[in-house]
């Protein structure tokens, strides 16, 4: 089973951080060409953050926790940290502080009927509901024709990230900028495993993709994270054709951990006109099935 080592995420994570940004570029003189390091040092990255370089070092093996938000805040600056970055630096030290523990099962995550509610009334836009793992636990009618390749899955919760790794053939048909998307969906989960390294559904997921996916495990390697955000969404769908959603991933505050995401597209749009399409794909669908069930 996989194990998230708080201590190498953190060195792994901060020296690549170091090793992507040029002397020039912080603001150093560069000393000639002939640098033994790519990057910065960690001397020059402890001048820059006002730390001494004993004191970096250490941070640098691991020892993030007891560091101050002063001191995380100057290493994210040092670092040119974007705020996912600084997002994550901040959870490994919160995490690296925590008193020490065994992998722990989530409760399974259901969504309350009132939320099942807030997406049935969703009708002319794709919503859907998931959590950091990429496991899809609600959907609406939009949505579930929108995401039937990723729903062929017989496994439930379905899940985007095993679709994306493990069903690359079809995904790379979904997905138009497909690329992008399985680099972002390492960082997002990459994101997650740094706010609950003890989580034992989402360390079985990295074990999985990890034995099965070079993409992932390259992506995984990159030590990159993403926050799951507004963005655009460029899809081929198999019945309805080219869809250029709009995506909105709203954090949702009484269920933390959950996240609503919501495809629309502006009126007047050839991906508009898509989606009525789709809607009305959907809703054949759900006749047919209601005419095979119907008594004789």
């Amino acid at each position: 089973m996989a194990k998230i080592d708080l201590r190498t995420e953190i060195k792994e994570f901060l020296s690549s951080r170091r090793a992507r940004i040029a002397p020039e570029r912080a603001g150093l003189p560069a000393y000639g060409g002939n640098r033994r390091v790519k990057g910065l040092r960690r001397e020059e990255v402890a001048l820059l953050a006002g730390v001494s370089v004993d004191y970096y070092v250490r941070l640098e093996r691991g020892g993030l926790a007891g560091a101050s938000d002063g001191v995380l805040d100057a290493l994210a600056t040092a670092l040119h940290l974007d705020e996912a970055e600084r997002d994550h630096l901040f959870h490994l030290a919160r995490q690296s502080g925590a008193p020490g523990g065994p992998r722990r099962r989530r409760p399974a995550a259901t969504v309350r009927p009132a939320l099942q509610r807030v997406l049935d009334a969703t009708t002319e836009a794709p919503a859907w509901i998931c959590n950091g793992r990429y496991d899809v636990l609600a959907v609406n009618d939009l949505a579930r024709a929108l995401y039937s390749p990723v729903l062929a899955d017989p496994r439930r919760p379905a899940n985007t990230a095993r679709f994306v790794y493990l069903d690359p053939e079809a995904a790379r048909t979904f997905f138009v900028d497909y690329d992008r998307v399985a680099r972002d969906v390492a960082a997002k989960l990459r994101m997650e495993a740094g706010r609950d390294p003890h989580d034992e559904e989402l360390l079985a997921l990295v074990e999985e993709l990890s034995a099965r996916s070079e993409p992932f495990r390259r992506g995984w390697a990159a030590q990159d994270v993403r926050l799951h955000r507004s963005g655009r969404k460029r899809i081929h769908h198999p019945v309805v054709g080219r869809l250029d959603l709009d995506v909105e991933s709203m954090e949702l505050p009484a269920e933390p951990g959950l996240l609503l995401n919501v495809y629309t597209a502006p009126a007047g749009t050839a991906t508009a006109d898509g989606l009525v399409l789709l809607a009305s794909w959907a809703a054949g669908r759900e006749r047919s099935a209601t005419e095979v069930q119907a008594p004789g």
